[in-house]
């Protein structure tokens, strides 16, 4: 199922006026808004059905009718979870006992979203894409640079050739030097991050394929690659800075590792010969 009210909810940014102006009612009035015909939903929000129409498609839905199914199941099922949704913002009241829910409910919130982002049809792609690979180039600066070299670790384990370097002058090489048989990995929670958009022009003119590990919303990053593993941080605030969005990001890396494994395993491949002494290392 298409998390609908996620995709909006992390769109908005990069929407016009008037679609901003129908996200901000959807998302405010859900049990309301998907009573109303598109009509009337155009008529409470001062837009035109086009407007609308143009607003689901941004988020990857035909249309509206398409759109208000999705959302009418995902408020049911939120519903019947039962879960604690509340924004839990750090105050300077907040006690050690606090601070500890409070961060680690936002991280779980931040990881279902996520979770609702991944497409099991992208992860097969990606999937089939390393363990054809040659090599697996890692890309990525600052908080996202960690989660990358996390992910090299564990290829590392695996005996996969994988590269990563530190600074992004030596990224560019990397990408420089990039050819069809290997594959490209590229975190970026933002998708503006500018250097690693000029080695993501590299690896595409070197034809190498590319995997983005990025925020769901339209970016050069996003738009660059070739497929597109979705992260979210639920609301960011000054506070947490970029705690949840390097959660979701590990966590993007803990279920594609997983899935390359347990693919080398189902078609019983070997492709990892020291993967069994690195794990008693």
């Amino acid at each position: 199922m298409k998390s609908a009210l996620l995709k909006l909810r992390e769109t908005q940014n990069s929407m016009s006026a008037t679609e901003r102006a129908v996200s901000d009612y959807l998302l405010t009035h859900q049990g309301e808004a998907m009573g109303l015909s598109i009509h009337q939903l155009a008529e409470k929000t001062f837009a035109s059905p086009s407007t609308i129409i143009r607003m689901c498609q941004r988020i990857g839905f035909a249309g509206y009718k398409e759109f208000r199914q999705a959302v009418t199941c995902e408020v049911a099922v939120r519903r019947f979870s039962h879960a604690d949704q509340s924004p839990r913002e750090i105050s300077p009241s907040d006690t050690m006992e606090d601070i500890v829910e409070k961060v680690t409910h936002k991280n779980i919130l931040s990881l279902e979203d996520s979770k609702n982002l991944l497409d099991a049809e992208t992860l097969n792609a990606c999937v089939e894409l390393l363990q054809n690979a040659r090599t697996v180039l890692l890309f990525g600066l600052g908080a996202s640079l960690y989660a990358a070299r996390d992910a090299y670790l564990k290829f590392l384990r695996l005996n996969k050739p994988c590269v990563i370097n530190d600074d992004w002058p030596s990224q560019l090489l990397q990408a420089k030097n990039s050819s069809p048989q290997d594959v490209a990995i590229v975190v970026s929670f933002s998708g503006e991050t500018a250097e690693v958009i000029q080695s993501m022009r590299a690896l595409r003119e070197n034809g190498t394929p590319i995997i983005a590990i990025t925020r769901c919303v339209p970016s050069p990053v996003a738009e660059l690659a070739h497929y597109r593993l979705y992260t979210t941080d639920g609301a960011a605030t000054l506070h947490d800075g970029t705690m949840s969005s390097r959660i979701s990001q590990l966590n993007v890396f803990d279920v594609l590792y997983t899935a390359f494994v347990t693919a080398g395993l189902r078609y019983h491949v070997e492709p990892f010969p020291s993967a069994r002494e690195a794990g008693t290392a």
